[in-house]
């Protein structure tokens, strides 16, 4: 540490469910520097202060989407959020809103996971080629079609912030929606009509309230918030094409 050092008070929201009945807050001194991230202050308390402490990261360059907490009460990468920005006063690191607490700031993926593997994340070709055929060729206006979607890193920060998850975690969700319109928009799938069938469903995309939070949280800026509304639109066609073309409906 440099003579620039200063010192934070970092709240943390602990529990360990051995001797815990319930969460409890602890605050830690933590001396920083400016370029110091809010992941580094808590590696500095799991090094130097107490080791108990448990908390997922990986990358640390706000790629691999482990780290996300609520930090001051908002979803957040905690290897993309500096201490500087809440000194000279403290700041408070909780476990992602919206999801069982395993221990301290990790907390149960199962929902997320299950929800995202079910709409099948991957292409499934139109039809199949052989490798003596080639790749499949797509021009740069289908790419953009979907691109944007493609970047979600599945960080759970949407499903923090999102309220109606909070209050009906059966809601598909905001990351898996647009991870779904990614693959719907992909000229080179062929599965519109199976992942359809969750957009269309009770806990599918009308479910959506329309906040418009998970957009403003998004740390790859994937806004999911567009996707759900896209989607809304396209379950409406579904809906209708049911009564004028009901052969061709989802295709």
């Amino acid at each position: 540490m440099s003579e620039q050092t200063k010192t934070i008070a970092i709240e943390v929201l602990r529990y360990r469910p051995e001797q815990d009945a319930e969460p409890v807050l602890q605050t830690f001194q933590v001396p920083f520097t400016d370029d110091m991230s809010v992941l580094q202050g808590l590696q500095y308390i799991k090094d130097y202060l107490d080791g108990s402490l448990s908390f997922r990261w990986s990358c640390r360059m706000a790629i691999c989407g482990s780290c996300g907490m609520m930090i001051d009460g908002k979803p957040k990468l905690s290897c993309k959020t500096f201490l500087r920005e809440y000194y000279p006063g403290g700041l408070r690191v909780e476990a992602l809103a919206h999801f069982p607490i395993e221990r301290d700031l990790v907390v149960s993926v199962d929902d997320f996971v299950g929800k995202l593997e079910s709409i099948k994340p991957y292409i499934i070709p139109k039809e199949p080629r052989t490798l003596e055929q080639g790749e499949y060729l797509q021009t740069p206006a289908q790419l953009e079609q979907f691109e944007q979607f493609s970047s979600c890193i599945n960080c759970m920060l949407c499903y923090a912030a999102c309220p109606q998850y909070g209050l009906d975690p059966k809601f598909i969700g905001p990351g898996v929606l647009a991870l779904l319109h990614r693959y719907n928009a992909d000229s080179r799938d062929g599965a519109r009509a199976e992942r359809m069938q969750i957009v269309n469903a009770e806990e599918g995309v009308w479910s959506c309230t329309a906040v418009g939070y998970c957009s403003e949280v998004c740390p790859k800026h994937v806004d999911p918030a567009n996707a759900v509304n896209q989607n809304k639109v396209n379950s409406a066609k579904d809906y209708f094409l049911r009564f004028l073309a009901p052969k061709g409906a989802g295709t």
